[in-house]
């Protein structure tokens, strides 16, 4: 995804997110997204998140990092993943789909961000703009720019991030991690 979406195709987005959790929720089957009249940048390979929330709480987020299908099914596949499969959560029920929320980020390609010394890292960094996302041997974990309104320092968010990895906090000082950055456009229901 290269431009900017406009408003109109924001809110189809976030109508595909609640209609796929709606047709879920009553056993229906899912429309086929690719076969209908969308505008065609829906229609071209894109990678988002999908972040469902209650009353500003965190009830289910899922997300693609890299483009590997049309937007629309990227978002509508992210949106029953939210709403059903985040372990952290049991799956979304019919009583709570009035009550969420849905948030749709869509994601800039992940671009590689060269260092040569650890202490760089922070410096590098742009709070409230990059997503980063930290690779070391087989373990990867992301968070995307919204993250850095609660973890407001790129020291502490690095190390907050080496633990969503499963590593110690001080991995990021400690290794020469693969380190890629990413911009997203986020957008609500309730601002739209």
């Amino acid at each position: 995804m290269t431009t900017e979406l406009s408003l109109r195709e924001k809110k189809l987005l976030l109508q595909i997110a609640r209609d796929a959790i709606s047709r879920a929720l009553q056993g229906e089957g899912q429309r086929d997204l690719v076969a209908e009249d969308f505008p065609s940048q829906l229609k071209e390979p894109g990678a988002s998140v999908v972040t469902l929330t209650i009353n500003g709480v965190l009830r289910g987020c899922i997300g693609s990092i890299e483009a590997s299908q049309p937007l629309i099914i990227d978002v509508r596949d992210r949106a029953l993943a939210a709403a059903f499969e985040d372990p952290r959560f049991p799956p979304l029920s019919s009583q709570e789909l009035s009550e969420v929320e849905i948030e749709i980020s869509v994601l800039t390609s992940p671009e590689r961000l060269n260092y040569q010394d650890p202490v760089e890292l922070p410096d590098l960094l742009r709070p409230g703009v990059d997503g980063v996302i930290l690779r070391h041997q087989y373990r990867r974990a992301t968070f995307l720019p919204q993250v850095w309104e609660t973890l407001t320092s790129p020291e502490l968010f690095l190390g907050r991030l080496c633990q969503k990895m499963g590593m110690p906090a001080d991995s990021w000082k400690r290794y020469h991690l693969e380190v890629e950055t990413y911009q997203v456009e986020k957008f609500t229901e309730g601002e739209l």
